[in-house]
């Protein structure tokens, strides 16, 4: 054998293309269940519908319609570590809230896609758009509402489809995991106001002096109440990361639409930015300034 011939055989790139199904990969899937059956993909595949002939309209689709796949599982977490920190069982709640920040990642990278589009290729499908806009998003809303920002004046857009006004209007009247946090520190011995303890949960949340004592006492003393310094610090990761989206969001539209106003009506820009001032969980972050 030549050195040539050797150097051939040698190569990765010479051999025959393979085949899996000598490595028992099953090829045949006819009354069976395959990939793209699991997942519905010829479902989902097909709900990308353009209403102009704009190239971009596409990626607008998109990354919407990602992103509201993204929220339907932090409402599939956001409601199980809720319910796991009422039952006490703090581990796998600590599990779920730890993912909750890695979705919101997700889901502020996702706007650096978004923003390879300009203003004039945004006009060029704009006002097929009609009056939606994302803050209609009913699932945005029961990441809200679970978080505890109960502003019922948002129920509004979702009175048309009776079945989400009844779903969102549950969420908002039971409790929220902040204040199943709160409930906690209770249970745990800390002083926890009584009237506070028995607020209407329906109601936006609002900060509370001994909340805010009873935090500041776990940061203290963190090895004596390791648990709840450990969920005081994955709900302050959780909204770090959704503050970082809502703040994408904003530049993001500031870089496309500029200050007109939202295809919902909204003042646009100047609008999510007031969003921006909303503080989910309040003495969580105060306390740093008594440390």
């Amino acid at each position: 054998m030549s050195a040539g011939e050797e150097g051939e055989n040698l190569s990765p790139y010479a051999s025959e293309p393979f085949d899996p199904a000598e490595d028992g990969a099953e090829m045949a899937f006819d009354g069976r269940m395959s990939y793209g059956d699991y997942l519905r993909l010829s479902r989902i595949l097909t709900a990308q519908n353009p209403l102009s002939e704009a190239h971009d309209e596409m990626l607008f689709i998109i990354q919407h319609q990602t992103s509201e796949l993204w929220m339907k599982l932090a409402i599939h977490e956001l409601s199980a570590a809720k319910a796991k920190i009422a039952a006490g069982d703090l581990q796998p709640a600590f599990k779920m809230l730890t993912r909750m920040s890695r979705i919101f990642e997700q889901l502020t990278g996702a706007w650096q896609v978004l923003r390879t589009m300009t203003p004039s290729e945004y006009t060029e499908f704009r006002s097929e758009l009609g009056q939606s806009s994302g803050f209609q998003s009913h699932q945005y809303r029961a990441i809200e509402y679970l978080a505890g920002n109960k502003n019922a004046a948002m129920m509004r857009p979702h009175a048309h489809v009776p079945r989400l006004h009844h779903w969102l209007d549950q969420i908002r009247r039971d409790t929220s995991i902040y204040d199943e946090a709160t409930r906690l520190l209770a249970r745990s011995g800390l002083s926890i106001d009584a009237e506070h303890l028995a607020r209407d949960v329906s109601q936006p949340y609002q900060r509370n002096d001994s909340v805010h004592q009873a935090w500041l006492e776990v940061y203290r003393d963190p090895h004596r109440y390791w648990p709840l310094y450990d969920l005081a610090e994955k709900l302050v990761d959780f909204e770090d990361y959704f503050r970082r989206w809502r703040f994408n969001h904003v530049t993001t539209v500031e870089r496309i639409i500029g200050f007109k106003r939202g295809t919902g009506g909204t003042s646009g820009v100047h609008y999510l930015r007031r969003m921006l001032e909303v503080v989910l969980f309040p003495e969580l972050w105060e306390i740093r300034a008594d440390m």
